[in-house]
Protein backbone atom coordinates (compact mmCIF):
# COMPACT_ATOMS: atom_id res chain seq x y z
CA UNK A 1 0.00 0.00 0.00
CA UNK A 2 0.98 3.28 -0.73
CA UNK A 3 0.47 6.60 1.02
CA UNK A 4 1.18 9.80 -1.34
CA UNK A 5 0.71 13.27 -2.42
CA UNK A 6 1.25 14.44 -5.46
CA UNK A 7 1.07 17.93 -7.29
CA UNK A 8 3.17 19.95 -9.40
CA UNK A 9 3.32 23.92 -10.07
CA UNK A 10 3.64 26.01 -13.83
CA UNK A 11 7.43 27.08 -14.09
CA UNK A 12 7.50 30.90 -14.97
CA UNK A 13 10.72 32.51 -16.28
CA UNK A 14 11.46 36.05 -16.76
CA UNK A 15 11.64 36.70 -20.56
CA UNK A 16 15.59 38.01 -19.66
CA UNK A 17 16.23 34.20 -18.84
CA UNK A 18 14.76 32.93 -21.46
CA UNK A 19 16.83 35.34 -23.95
CA UNK A 20 19.87 33.98 -22.04
CA UNK A 21 19.31 30.47 -22.78
CA UNK A 22 19.27 31.01 -26.01
CA UNK A 23 22.30 33.31 -26.08
CA UNK A 24 24.75 31.44 -24.44
CA UNK A 25 24.49 27.46 -25.75
CA UNK A 26 26.92 26.38 -22.93
CA UNK A 27 24.38 27.00 -19.86
CA UNK A 28 22.47 23.84 -19.37
CA UNK A 29 18.56 24.20 -18.90
CA UNK A 30 17.08 23.53 -15.82
CA UNK A 31 15.79 20.68 -14.36
CA UNK A 32 11.77 20.33 -15.14
CA UNK A 33 10.25 17.83 -13.48
CA UNK A 34 7.41 15.83 -15.01
CA UNK A 35 4.69 13.84 -13.86
CA UNK A 36 5.79 10.70 -15.58
CA UNK A 37 9.06 11.06 -13.73
CA UNK A 38 7.64 11.36 -10.57
CA UNK A 39 5.38 8.59 -11.49
CA UNK A 40 8.48 6.04 -12.50
CA UNK A 41 9.95 6.96 -9.16
CA UNK A 42 6.73 6.21 -7.31
CA UNK A 43 7.11 2.77 -9.37
CA UNK A 44 11.06 1.92 -8.66
CA UNK A 45 10.93 3.09 -4.97
CA UNK A 46 7.71 0.87 -4.25
CA UNK A 47 9.67 -1.97 -5.86
CA UNK A 48 12.70 -0.98 -3.90
CA UNK A 49 11.23 -1.73 -0.88
CA UNK A 50 9.65 -5.46 -1.54
CA UNK A 51 13.52 -6.35 -3.17
CA UNK A 52 15.00 -5.07 0.06
CA UNK A 53 12.25 -6.32 2.34
CA UNK A 54 11.98 -2.69 3.89
CA UNK A 55 9.39 -2.35 6.59
CA UNK A 56 8.74 1.15 5.53
CA UNK A 57 10.22 4.02 3.42
CA UNK A 58 9.18 7.16 3.29
CA UNK A 59 10.24 9.94 0.80
CA UNK A 60 10.21 13.49 -0.03
CA UNK A 61 10.93 15.71 -3.45
CA UNK A 62 11.14 19.82 -3.44
CA UNK A 63 11.46 22.08 -6.43
CA UNK A 64 11.52 25.68 -6.27
CA UNK A 65 10.68 26.80 -2.91
CA UNK A 66 8.03 23.97 -2.59
CA UNK A 67 7.16 20.04 -1.83
CA UNK A 68 6.51 18.96 -5.20
CA UNK A 69 6.16 15.21 -3.89
CA UNK A 70 5.82 12.71 -1.19
CA UNK A 71 5.54 9.25 -0.49
CA UNK A 72 4.95 6.36 1.76
CA UNK A 73 5.40 2.51 1.36
CA UNK A 74 4.88 -0.43 4.10
CA UNK A 75 4.15 -0.46 7.42
CA UNK A 76 5.38 1.81 10.60
CA UNK A 77 6.14 -1.55 12.44
CA UNK A 78 6.14 -4.48 10.58
CA UNK A 79 3.29 -6.32 11.17
CA UNK A 80 1.16 -4.41 12.54
CA UNK A 81 -1.29 -3.44 9.31
CA UNK A 82 -0.50 0.62 10.44
CA UNK A 83 1.04 2.16 7.40
CA UNK A 84 3.57 4.88 7.04
CA UNK A 85 2.60 8.35 5.65
CA UNK A 86 4.94 11.48 4.70
CA UNK A 87 4.31 13.05 8.01
CA UNK A 88 5.68 9.29 9.70
CA UNK A 89 8.24 10.29 12.28
CA UNK A 90 11.82 8.49 11.85
CA UNK A 91 15.65 9.18 13.26
CA UNK A 92 17.13 11.24 10.74
CA UNK A 93 20.52 10.57 12.88
CA UNK A 94 23.80 12.47 11.10
CA UNK A 95 21.26 14.08 9.32
CA UNK A 96 21.00 16.70 12.81
CA UNK A 97 24.62 17.83 12.16
CA UNK A 98 23.50 20.26 9.65
CA UNK A 99 20.92 21.75 12.32
CA UNK A 100 24.09 22.05 14.67
CA UNK A 101 25.92 23.97 11.79
CA UNK A 102 23.22 26.38 11.68
CA UNK A 103 22.50 26.68 14.96
CA UNK A 104 26.55 27.92 15.31
CA UNK A 105 26.25 30.15 12.05
CA UNK A 106 22.86 31.78 13.90
CA UNK A 107 25.40 33.21 16.66
CA UNK A 108 28.03 33.65 13.90
CA UNK A 109 25.55 36.07 12.96
CA UNK A 110 24.90 37.65 15.98
CA UNK A 111 28.66 38.56 16.82
CA UNK A 112 28.61 36.21 19.05
CA UNK A 113 30.85 33.79 17.78
CA UNK A 114 34.01 33.68 15.14
CA UNK A 115 34.29 30.46 13.13
CA UNK A 116 37.76 30.90 13.58
CA UNK A 117 37.71 31.59 17.54
CA UNK A 118 39.65 28.58 19.63
CA UNK A 119 37.40 26.05 20.80
CA UNK A 120 38.91 26.96 24.43
CA UNK A 121 38.43 30.28 24.57
CA UNK A 122 34.49 29.17 25.35
CA UNK A 123 35.64 25.72 26.51
CA UNK A 124 38.71 25.90 28.57
CA UNK A 125 38.16 22.41 30.10
CA UNK A 126 38.54 20.89 26.02
CA UNK A 127 41.41 18.76 25.38
CA UNK A 128 42.41 16.40 23.10
CA UNK A 129 45.34 13.88 22.73
CA UNK A 130 48.07 16.09 21.87
CA UNK A 131 48.61 20.27 23.73
CA UNK A 132 48.72 21.75 20.34
CA UNK A 133 46.02 20.10 18.76
CA UNK A 134 43.72 20.80 21.69
CA UNK A 135 44.83 24.76 21.63
CA UNK A 136 44.84 25.10 18.27
CA UNK A 137 41.13 23.09 17.50
CA UNK A 138 39.20 25.95 16.47
CA UNK A 139 35.01 25.95 15.75
CA UNK A 140 35.14 25.11 12.30
CA UNK A 141 37.27 22.31 12.78
CA UNK A 142 34.35 20.75 15.38
CA UNK A 143 32.43 20.46 12.07
CA UNK A 144 34.46 19.04 9.11
CA UNK A 145 36.05 16.00 10.52
CA UNK A 146 39.51 17.06 10.15
CA UNK A 147 40.72 16.05 13.85
CA UNK A 148 42.81 13.57 13.24
CA UNK A 149 40.92 10.92 14.95
CA UNK A 150 39.74 8.01 13.07
CA UNK A 151 36.43 7.50 11.48
CA UNK A 152 33.42 6.57 14.93
CA UNK A 153 36.73 7.13 17.54
CA UNK A 154 35.26 7.33 20.40
CA UNK A 155 31.62 6.10 19.49
CA UNK A 156 31.85 3.56 22.29
CA UNK A 157 31.70 6.49 24.78
CA UNK A 158 27.86 7.53 24.18
CA UNK A 159 26.47 4.59 22.04
CA UNK A 160 24.42 3.49 25.23
CA UNK A 161 26.01 4.75 27.80
CA UNK A 162 24.56 7.17 30.80
CA UNK A 163 27.54 9.51 30.86
CA UNK A 164 26.68 13.07 29.74
CA UNK A 165 28.22 14.89 26.99
CA UNK A 166 30.60 16.75 29.29
CA UNK A 167 32.28 13.28 30.72
CA UNK A 168 32.44 11.98 27.56
CA UNK A 169 34.35 14.43 26.11
CA UNK A 170 36.60 14.17 28.96
CA UNK A 171 37.47 10.97 28.56
CA UNK A 172 37.99 11.40 24.84
CA UNK A 173 41.58 12.47 25.53
CA UNK A 174 42.57 9.12 25.51
CA UNK A 175 41.82 8.41 21.80
CA UNK A 176 44.17 7.80 19.74
CA UNK A 177 44.96 9.96 16.48
CA UNK A 178 45.37 8.00 13.09
CA UNK A 179 46.50 11.04 11.02
CA UNK A 180 48.07 14.48 11.89
CA UNK A 181 45.69 17.12 13.07
CA UNK A 182 43.90 18.37 9.33
CA UNK A 183 45.51 16.42 7.48
CA UNK A 184 43.00 13.76 6.76
CA UNK A 185 39.41 12.96 6.99
CA UNK A 186 37.99 11.07 10.05
CA UNK A 187 34.10 11.20 10.50
CA UNK A 188 33.46 12.29 14.13
CA UNK A 189 30.73 12.36 16.12
CA UNK A 190 32.24 13.47 19.24
CA UNK A 191 33.32 16.97 17.53
CA UNK A 192 29.60 17.73 16.90
CA UNK A 193 28.76 17.32 20.85
CA UNK A 194 31.67 19.44 21.62
CA UNK A 195 29.75 21.55 19.25
CA UNK A 196 27.12 21.50 21.54
CA UNK A 197 28.68 22.51 24.36
CA UNK A 198 29.96 25.65 22.47
CA UNK A 199 26.36 26.33 21.78
CA UNK A 200 25.51 26.30 25.12
CA UNK A 201 28.38 27.92 26.47
CA UNK A 202 28.21 31.14 23.82
CA UNK A 203 23.92 31.34 24.43
CA UNK A 204 23.13 30.36 27.69
CA UNK A 205 21.01 27.79 26.62
CA UNK A 206 21.37 24.21 25.87
CA UNK A 207 21.68 22.86 22.05
CA UNK A 208 17.95 21.89 22.53
CA UNK A 209 16.16 24.58 23.25
CA UNK A 210 18.49 26.56 20.96
CA UNK A 211 17.60 24.22 18.16
CA UNK A 212 13.64 23.90 19.21
CA UNK A 213 13.42 27.66 19.29
CA UNK A 214 15.40 29.07 16.76
CA UNK A 215 15.17 26.71 14.07
CA UNK A 216 12.14 23.58 14.43
CA UNK A 217 9.90 26.17 15.19
CA UNK A 218 10.44 28.98 13.02
CA UNK A 219 10.55 26.53 9.89
CA UNK A 220 7.27 24.74 11.44
CA UNK A 221 8.77 21.54 11.93
CA UNK A 222 6.38 21.34 15.04
CA UNK A 223 6.21 17.37 15.12
CA UNK A 224 9.63 17.10 15.02
CA UNK A 225 11.41 16.03 18.51
CA UNK A 226 14.77 16.16 19.68
CA UNK A 227 14.44 12.74 22.29
CA UNK A 228 13.37 9.25 22.19
CA UNK A 229 11.74 10.62 25.38
CA UNK A 230 9.37 12.90 23.52
CA UNK A 231 7.85 9.90 21.33
CA UNK A 232 5.31 8.96 23.69
CA UNK A 233 3.80 12.42 22.64
CA UNK A 234 3.37 11.00 18.91
CA UNK A 235 1.41 9.48 17.76
CA UNK A 236 2.95 8.70 13.44
CA UNK A 237 5.79 7.12 14.77
CA UNK A 238 8.00 4.46 12.91
CA UNK A 239 9.42 1.47 15.05
CA UNK A 240 13.33 1.04 14.27
CA UNK A 241 13.52 -2.63 12.83
CA UNK A 242 16.46 -5.21 12.50
CA UNK A 243 16.91 -8.22 9.73
CA UNK A 244 17.32 -11.32 11.60
CA UNK A 245 19.23 -14.45 9.91
CA UNK A 246 16.01 -15.37 8.58
CA UNK A 247 15.54 -12.46 6.92
CA UNK A 248 12.62 -11.78 9.08
CA UNK A 249 12.53 -8.05 10.07
CA UNK A 250 11.96 -7.84 13.64
CA UNK A 251 11.14 -4.24 15.79
CA UNK A 252 13.70 -3.41 18.32
CA UNK A 253 13.43 -1.00 20.93
CA UNK A 254 14.85 2.85 20.32
CA UNK A 255 17.96 3.54 22.36
CA UNK A 256 18.08 6.86 23.79
CA UNK A 257 20.72 9.35 21.80
CA UNK A 258 20.49 12.39 24.28
CA UNK A 259 24.24 12.28 24.95
CA UNK A 260 24.95 13.09 21.42
CA UNK A 261 22.09 14.62 20.44
CA UNK A 262 24.17 17.64 18.36
CA UNK A 263 25.36 14.78 16.42
CA UNK A 264 22.22 12.62 15.76
CA UNK A 265 19.21 12.82 17.62
CA UNK A 266 16.79 14.64 15.63
CA UNK A 267 13.72 12.47 15.17
CA UNK A 268 11.69 13.66 12.02
CA UNK A 269 9.20 13.14 9.31
CA UNK A 270 9.86 13.37 5.19
CA UNK A 271 7.24 16.50 5.10
CA UNK A 272 8.98 18.12 7.73
CA UNK A 273 12.57 17.47 6.70
CA UNK A 274 11.36 18.72 2.80
CA UNK A 275 10.68 22.25 4.95
CA UNK A 276 13.87 22.16 6.53
CA UNK A 277 15.63 21.71 2.61
CA UNK A 278 13.48 24.56 1.11
CA UNK A 279 14.95 26.75 4.01
CA UNK A 280 18.21 25.46 3.30
CA UNK A 281 18.19 26.28 -0.59
CA UNK A 282 16.73 29.46 -0.10
CA UNK A 283 20.16 30.58 2.17
CA UNK A 284 17.84 30.41 5.62
CA UNK A 285 14.88 32.35 4.60
CA UNK A 286 11.19 31.27 5.85
CA UNK A 287 8.36 33.15 4.50
CA UNK A 288 8.51 35.12 7.72
CA UNK A 289 12.01 35.79 8.96
CA UNK A 290 16.01 35.20 7.68
CA UNK A 291 17.02 32.45 10.35
CA UNK A 292 20.77 33.25 9.20
CA UNK A 293 22.27 35.03 6.15
CA UNK A 294 23.73 34.07 2.87
CA UNK A 295 27.07 34.38 3.69
CA UNK A 296 26.31 31.54 6.71
CA UNK A 297 25.37 29.34 3.79
CA UNK A 298 28.33 29.87 1.74
CA UNK A 299 30.36 28.69 4.36
CA UNK A 300 28.55 25.77 5.84
CA UNK A 301 28.60 24.76 2.24
CA UNK A 302 32.24 25.45 1.14
CA UNK A 303 34.64 22.61 1.46
CA UNK A 304 36.76 22.07 4.33
CA UNK A 305 38.03 18.80 4.24
CA UNK A 306 38.34 17.25 0.52
CA UNK A 307 37.55 13.22 0.44
CA UNK A 308 39.46 10.83 -1.99
CA UNK A 309 37.17 10.35 -5.14
CA UNK A 310 37.33 6.28 -5.07
CA UNK A 311 37.78 3.84 -8.29
CA UNK A 312 34.30 2.45 -6.96
CA UNK A 313 32.48 5.93 -7.66
CA UNK A 314 34.33 6.80 -10.56
CA UNK A 315 32.93 3.68 -12.26
CA UNK A 316 29.37 4.25 -10.71
CA UNK A 317 29.21 7.95 -10.62
CA UNK A 318 31.73 8.94 -13.69
CA UNK A 319 29.92 12.44 -13.79
CA UNK A 320 31.64 12.62 -10.02
CA UNK A 321 34.35 14.64 -9.90
CA UNK A 322 35.18 15.92 -6.42
CA UNK A 323 34.20 14.91 -2.95
CA UNK A 324 34.45 16.67 0.18
CA UNK A 325 32.93 17.80 3.58
CA UNK A 326 31.93 21.45 4.77
CA UNK A 327 30.48 22.32 8.34
CA UNK A 328 27.67 19.43 8.55
CA UNK A 329 27.21 18.61 4.83
CA UNK A 330 28.50 16.22 2.24
CA UNK A 331 29.73 17.92 -0.69
CA UNK A 332 30.23 16.86 -4.50
CA UNK A 333 29.09 17.44 -7.54
CA UNK A 334 26.86 14.95 -10.09
CA UNK A 335 26.32 16.00 -13.83
CA UNK A 336 27.94 19.23 -13.78
CA UNK A 337 25.90 20.31 -10.38
CA UNK A 338 27.06 20.76 -6.87
CA UNK A 339 25.84 17.96 -4.57
CA UNK A 340 24.87 19.13 -0.80
CA UNK A 341 23.99 16.22 1.40
CA UNK A 342 24.22 13.71 4.03
CA UNK A 343 23.46 10.55 5.47
CA UNK A 344 21.85 9.15 8.63
CA UNK A 345 22.04 5.91 10.64
CA UNK A 346 20.57 4.95 13.98
CA UNK A 347 19.99 1.30 15.18
CA UNK A 348 17.16 0.19 12.86
CA UNK A 349 16.70 3.65 10.87
CA UNK A 350 18.84 4.85 8.02
CA UNK A 351 18.51 8.08 6.05
CA UNK A 352 19.52 10.02 3.03
CA UNK A 353 19.07 13.91 2.21
CA UNK A 354 20.32 15.26 -1.26
CA UNK A 355 19.97 19.13 -2.12
CA UNK A 356 20.99 20.16 -5.77
CA UNK A 357 21.02 24.13 -4.91
CA UNK A 358 21.79 25.19 -8.82
CA UNK A 359 18.35 23.54 -9.04
CA UNK A 360 16.49 24.35 -6.11
CA UNK A 361 16.27 20.56 -5.79
CA UNK A 362 16.22 18.13 -2.88
CA UNK A 363 14.78 14.73 -1.44
CA UNK A 364 14.68 13.10 1.70
CA UNK A 365 14.99 9.34 1.90
CA UNK A 366 13.67 7.77 5.26
CA UNK A 367 13.45 4.01 6.35
CA UNK A 368 13.31 2.26 9.27
CA UNK A 369 15.61 -0.39 8.53
CA UNK A 370 19.13 -1.08 8.65
CA UNK A 371 19.75 -0.42 4.61
CA UNK A 372 21.65 1.05 2.10
CA UNK A 373 18.55 1.72 -0.32
CA UNK A 374 18.55 5.43 1.23
CA UNK A 375 21.94 6.31 -0.06
CA UNK A 376 21.30 4.60 -3.53
CA UNK A 377 17.96 6.35 -3.74
CA UNK A 378 19.99 10.03 -3.00
CA UNK A 379 22.47 9.17 -5.59
CA UNK A 380 20.07 7.26 -8.67
CA UNK A 381 17.04 9.69 -7.86
CA UNK A 382 18.60 13.00 -8.23
CA UNK A 383 20.41 11.41 -10.89
CA UNK A 384 17.29 10.43 -12.57
CA UNK A 385 15.29 13.45 -12.17
CA UNK A 386 18.24 15.58 -13.64
CA UNK A 387 19.02 13.63 -16.52
CA UNK A 388 15.58 12.22 -17.23
CA UNK A 389 17.04 9.22 -17.22
CA UNK A 390 15.43 5.87 -15.78
CA UNK A 391 17.85 4.22 -14.50
CA UNK A 392 18.98 2.85 -11.24
CA UNK A 393 22.77 2.08 -11.07
CA UNK A 394 23.39 2.07 -7.61
CA UNK A 395 20.26 0.35 -6.32
CA UNK A 396 20.78 -2.23 -8.99
CA UNK A 397 24.11 -2.55 -7.38
CA UNK A 398 23.26 -2.61 -4.00
CA UNK A 399 20.41 -5.29 -4.80
CA UNK A 400 23.05 -7.56 -6.43
CA UNK A 401 25.01 -7.39 -3.14
CA UNK A 402 21.81 -7.93 -1.04
CA UNK A 403 20.95 -10.94 -2.85
CA UNK A 404 24.54 -12.44 -3.01
CA UNK A 405 24.93 -11.34 0.66
CA UNK A 406 23.59 -15.23 2.24
CA UNK A 407 26.08 -16.76 0.52
CA UNK A 408 28.75 -14.30 1.33
CA UNK A 409 28.05 -14.37 4.99
CA UNK A 410 28.38 -18.52 4.51
CA UNK A 411 31.53 -18.39 3.01
CA UNK A 412 32.88 -16.09 5.55
CA UNK A 413 31.69 -17.76 8.30
CA UNK A 414 33.46 -20.67 6.74
CA UNK A 415 36.69 -19.07 6.45
CA UNK A 416 36.61 -18.36 10.08
CA UNK A 417 35.69 -21.80 11.02
CA UNK A 418 38.71 -23.21 9.20
CA UNK A 419 40.82 -20.97 10.94
CA UNK A 420 40.66 -21.92 14.02
CA UNK A 421 42.53 -24.49 15.37
CA UNK A 422 41.01 -27.76 16.63
CA UNK A 423 41.06 -29.19 19.85
CA UNK A 424 43.29 -26.47 21.32
CA UNK A 425 42.31 -26.03 25.11
CA UNK A 426 42.41 -22.79 26.82
CA UNK A 427 45.69 -22.15 29.09
CA UNK A 428 43.71 -21.76 32.31
CA UNK A 429 40.24 -22.93 33.94
CA UNK A 430 37.08 -20.38 33.63
CA UNK A 431 37.17 -19.91 36.91
CA UNK A 432 40.35 -18.26 36.08
CA UNK A 433 39.24 -15.82 33.66
CA UNK A 434 36.13 -14.54 35.72
CA UNK A 435 37.17 -10.99 37.01
CA UNK A 436 36.19 -7.51 36.42
CA UNK A 437 38.58 -5.63 34.25
CA UNK A 438 39.04 -2.11 33.23
CA UNK A 439 39.87 0.36 30.20
CA UNK A 440 41.67 3.74 31.38
CA UNK A 441 39.13 5.57 29.10
CA UNK A 442 35.77 3.48 29.13
CA UNK A 443 35.13 1.24 32.26
CA UNK A 444 34.73 -1.76 33.13
CA UNK A 445 34.03 -5.58 32.09
CA UNK A 446 32.68 -8.02 34.22
CA UNK A 447 33.42 -10.88 33.44
CA UNK A 448 31.02 -14.40 34.89
CA UNK A 449 30.10 -17.54 35.07
CA UNK A 450 26.71 -18.85 34.99
CA UNK A 451 25.09 -22.25 34.08
CA UNK A 452 28.84 -23.34 33.61
CA UNK A 453 29.33 -20.38 31.21
CA UNK A 454 31.35 -17.74 30.93
CA UNK A 455 29.31 -14.34 30.35
CA UNK A 456 30.47 -10.64 29.91
CA UNK A 457 28.75 -7.48 30.43
CA UNK A 458 30.39 -3.94 29.11
CA UNK A 459 29.19 -2.20 32.26
CA UNK A 460 28.96 1.58 31.33
CA UNK A 461 26.65 -0.10 28.38
CA UNK A 462 24.51 -2.52 29.70
CA UNK A 463 22.94 -3.35 26.01
CA UNK A 464 26.40 -4.96 25.84
CA UNK A 465 26.39 -8.41 27.39
CA UNK A 466 26.18 -11.90 26.10
CA UNK A 467 28.25 -15.42 26.36
CA UNK A 468 31.97 -16.67 25.75
CA UNK A 469 31.98 -19.35 23.74
CA UNK A 470 35.64 -20.86 23.74
CA UNK A 471 37.12 -20.92 20.18
CA UNK A 472 40.74 -21.90 20.80
CA UNK A 473 43.37 -21.71 22.92
CA UNK A 474 42.62 -18.10 25.55
CA UNK A 475 40.17 -17.01 22.62
CA UNK A 476 36.34 -16.81 22.88
CA UNK A 477 33.79 -16.14 20.11
CA UNK A 478 30.84 -13.56 21.81
CA UNK A 479 27.70 -14.08 21.61
CA UNK A 480 25.44 -11.25 22.09
CA UNK A 481 22.83 -11.42 24.47
CA UNK A 482 20.66 -8.66 23.34
CA UNK A 483 19.70 -8.00 19.52
CA UNK A 484 21.03 -5.28 17.80
CA UNK A 485 22.97 -4.60 14.77
CA UNK A 486 26.74 -5.94 15.89
CA UNK A 487 27.86 -9.19 14.57
CA UNK A 488 29.93 -12.00 16.47
CA UNK A 489 32.83 -11.25 17.40
CA UNK A 490 36.08 -12.48 19.73
CA UNK A 491 37.39 -11.70 22.83
CA UNK A 492 40.90 -12.35 23.57
CA UNK A 493 42.62 -13.14 27.23
CA UNK A 494 46.36 -12.18 27.64
CA UNK A 495 48.58 -13.99 30.33
CA UNK A 496 51.74 -12.15 32.00
CA UNK A 497 55.29 -13.47 32.47
CA UNK A 498 54.32 -15.72 34.98
CA UNK A 499 50.79 -17.65 33.48
CA UNK A 500 48.44 -15.58 34.86
CA UNK A 501 45.47 -13.72 32.77
CA UNK A 502 46.39 -10.26 32.67
CA UNK A 503 43.88 -8.61 30.14
CA UNK A 504 41.19 -8.43 27.92
CA UNK A 505 40.66 -7.12 24.31
CA UNK A 506 38.01 -7.55 21.65
CA UNK A 507 37.46 -7.67 18.00
CA UNK A 508 33.90 -6.84 16.74
CA UNK A 509 34.43 -6.11 12.91
CA UNK A 510 31.50 -3.66 12.07
CA UNK A 511 31.95 0.34 10.48
CA UNK A 512 30.29 1.79 13.54
CA UNK A 513 32.35 0.63 16.33
CA UNK A 514 35.85 0.32 17.49
CA UNK A 515 36.36 -2.38 20.18
CA UNK A 516 40.10 -2.64 19.62
CA UNK A 517 40.14 1.22 20.59
CA UNK A 518 39.57 -0.59 24.10
CA UNK A 519 42.06 -2.57 26.12
CA UNK A 520 40.93 -4.13 29.76
CA UNK A 521 43.46 -4.79 32.12
CA UNK A 522 42.23 -7.80 34.80
CA UNK A 523 42.26 -5.80 38.57
CA UNK A 524 42.42 -7.53 41.89
CA UNK A 525 39.47 -9.60 43.00
CA UNK A 526 37.06 -7.92 45.63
Amino acid sequence: MITQRFFISAWQRPVWFVIMLLSVSLIQAQVKLQPRQLQWLDQAMAQSVKDFNLPSMSVAIVHDGQLVWSASYGERTSGTGQMATPQTLYAVASNTKAFTSAALAQLVDEGKLDWNERVQHYLPWFELYDPYVSSEFRIRDLLCHRSGLATFSGDLLWYGTKWSSKEILQKAKHLKPTSSFRSRYGYQNLMFMVAGEVIEAVSGTSWEERVQQQLLGPIGMTASVLSTDDLSERNNVASPHNELDSGVQTPIEWLNWDNVAPAGALISSAEEMAQWMVVQMDSGRTATDTLWSSGQTQEMWSMHTPIQVSPWYQKMLPTMHFRGYGLGWELYDLQGRKMVAHSGGYDGMISRQVLVPEEKLGIIILTNANTSVPWGWGHDAISALMSGKKETPIIDFLLERKLAEPADLARAEAELLASRIADAPSSKPSKDYVCRYSDVMYGDVIVSIQQDTLQFTFEPTPLFQGTLEHWHYDTFRLHWGTQMMLPKGMAHFSLNLNGHVASLDFDVPNPDFDFTELHFIKQLMD
